[in-house]
């Protein structure tokens, strides 16, 4: 393994000079002018016609690969500076092209609605085509059930000033928070959200407790503008479902994600019905910490050695080797990401909180976001985020169109990596504390998706039913936070997080709504997929990476059954999943046991 790796990423080899980039600048112009010339195209009164359907789906693929390499740039230098000014010029000038193609986009799948049944299978016979064929088939159904095309390319334009604005605005708030972090000696330090979140999840129970009060203090400060984002673009998500008829705020973000609503049911049902597992966990840990409840920044505090700072090169070393175990060229992949400068990690003043991976399909790299401090979670992150690149990275050579996966499937590989990391991890470790430790960060992430997720998700459902009626204040958004989280954790948290709505960024997140259920399913498809791969052995990963060039080209259920050969539609496949859990909690019991 080569030591020293960079903590900073390297964005230049993608385009030379940051938000003032001319390369960026004229990779803009091209995505502009293709956009026109698509247009065009679609003008022509042959629009209809097999060639030029063949021709446009060809450069229209070419554009939704740019202009996804320009999204990422620009979001990673918001990311990287938050203050950046010029990068949120840029960013606006993208989210400009993305309304205009949205308005192409539009026009073209009204061509594809327009074809009768004879005029679509023929279509489907061309061999450019064919191989796109479960994308344009999407795209053509969906079509159907929105509003004509000129009122949905109208949408799209004044979306960029009014709903992305609001999402651009969140940025702004966050960038303008300030918390203040008071050593033993009384100096106090300014820090950035990024870097007070760390201090959440401290070994210190003191210092944990200080930082969640400061926290808390901060985003209450800034409570009445986030409640104003907050309403905005809801209010414009459900005035836009209501112009196309969609009755429910879940139809959405389940098309996105390629699931049904059966499948999201018999999931939570499954959860739901195993939670008195969970109870017995959090009731165990809070007597370890000597409390009767744990409150919201106890729930993450770390257990056993899991409070030891790991150095950034060692946690790097310690990755790529358990991925080794399972796939050489993940293993091979993950080494050159953090050689390269694909990883931005340091800990700095000036950067956005939370984590994330962004691809750039023409370049055929990635990038990943994080704060690292040195803790047990950071290197959960890191394998988290690097099983997205490696997604993306099996990806590269497919078109355009199917490359476009859904967020659930997406979380399935990252938590699939995470799987990896914290079961070898386990089962190498020799000492107690140190099994103690990665144990208990392993329960933590079932924590996390079956009722972290869950208070989000039944928070975000019951505050579209309130917005229907009208603006939803901040003490009734506090309001339903608490009863979310409390119902969630089944009621066994002392102090909760009321300002969570305020202080989480997948809320404002307006190219896509409802960000939590994807996770847990990724979480427990994941598990589904581990426990094939451990029963099948070091063949699996060719499978595993057939699996993750399907995502982008079936739905969840067509998947499950191509891959697995189960049925997610029913409560069976979840009920196994989550059962894995129960193992885990047994055996952190049975080590706590006095």
């Amino acid at each position: 393994m080569d030591k020293g790796y960079p903590k900073s990423w390297n964005l230049d080899v993608l385009y030379e000079g940051g938000s003032s980039s001319a390369a960026f600048q004229e990779e803009l112009r091209g995505i502009d002018e293709d956009i026109v010339k698509l247009d065009a195209m679609l003008l022509d009164g042959t629009a209809s016609a097999i060639p030029l359907i063949a021709e446009m789906t060809d450069l229209l693929q070419s554009v939704i690969i740019r202009l996804r390499e320009s999204e990422s740039f620009v979001s990673c230098l918001l990311a990287q500076d938050i203050k950046d000014s010029a990068a949120n010029a840029r960013g606006d000038r993208v989210k400009t092209l993305g309304a205009k193609l949205l308005g192409v986009l539009t026009r073209f799948d009204n061509v594809l609605r327009g074809l009768d049944d004879e005029a679509w299978l023929a279509l489907l016979q061309n061999e450019k085509l064919a191989e796109v064929a479960f994308n344009l088939a999407e795209r053509r159904e969906l079509a159907k059930q929105k509003m004509a095309p000129e009122l949905e390319a109208l949408a799209g334009d004044l979306a960029v000033d009014g709903y992305h604005g609001w999402g651009d605005y969140y940025n702004v708030i966050v960038s303008r928070a300030k918390f203040k972090d008071t050593d033993k000696e009384g100096k106090t330090t300014i820090l950035s959200a990024g870097q007070m979140h760390n201090r959440l999840s401290d070994g210190d129970r003191e210092v944990r407790k200080a930082a969640f009060a400061e926290w808390e203090r901060e985003w209450s400060e800034q409570a009445d503008l986030c409640a104003e984002t907050l309403n905005r673009i809801s209010g414009f998500r459900l005035k836009l479902y209501d112009k196309r008829g969609w009755g429910s705020v879940l139809k959405e973000p389940l098309q996105m994600n390629r699931m049904s609503e059966t499948t999201l049911g018999a999931m939570w049902e499954a959860i739901q019905e195993s939670k008195q597992v969970l109870v017995a966990y959090l009731a165990r840990k809070a007597k370890l910490l000597g409390v009767e409840k744990l409150d919201w920044h106890d729930v993450e505090a770390p257990i056993g050695s899991a409070t030891k700072t790991i150095p950034y090169d060692e946690a790097a070393a310690f990755i790529v080797e358990q991925f080794r175990s399972f796939s050489p060229e993940l293993a091979d992949f993950s080494q050159m990401a953090f050689r390269d400068g694909w990883i931005e990690a340091e800990d700095r003043p000036g950067k956005r909180p939370g984590g994330f991976c962004t691809s750039f399909p023409k370049s055929s790299q990635t990038r990943i976001f994080m704060t690292y401090s040195g803790s047990a979670s950071n290197i959960s992150t890191l394998a988290h985020e690097l099983g997205h690149a490696y997604h993306q990275h099996v990806m590269n050579d497919l078109p355009a169109l199917s490359q476009e996966y859904a967020m659930n499937v997406a979380e399935t590989a990252s938590t699939f990596a995470e799987l990896i990391v914290s079961d070898r991890a386990f089962k190498a470790a020799t000492e107690k504390e140190e099994k103690l430790g990665l144990l208990e960060d392993k329960i933590q992430r079932s924590v996390a998706f079956f009722m972290n997720i869950h208070a989000r998700f039944l928070f975000e459902t019951r505050f579209y039913e309130k917005r229907r009626q009208g603006l939803v204040s901040v003490e009734e958004l506090n309001a339903l936070m608490e009863e979310a989280q409390r119902e969630a954790y089944c009621d066994m948290l002392g102090e909760a997080h009321p300002h969570f709505w305020a202080s989480k960024l997948h809320f404002y997140l307006t190219d896509v709504p409802f960000y939590n259920f994807p996770y847990t399913f990724g979480y427990l498809f994941s598990a589904g997929i581990y426990a094939k791969a451990l029963k099948e052995g070091p063949d699996f990963k060719e499978q595993y990476v057939a699996l993750l060039r399907d995502t982008g080209r079936m739905t969840v259920e067509q998947l499950a059954e191509a891959h697995l050969g189960v049925n997610v539609e029913e409560k069976d496949f979840w009920r196994d999943a989550v059962a894995l859990t129960a193992v885990d909690v047994e055996q952190f019991i049975a080590m706590t046991d006095e």
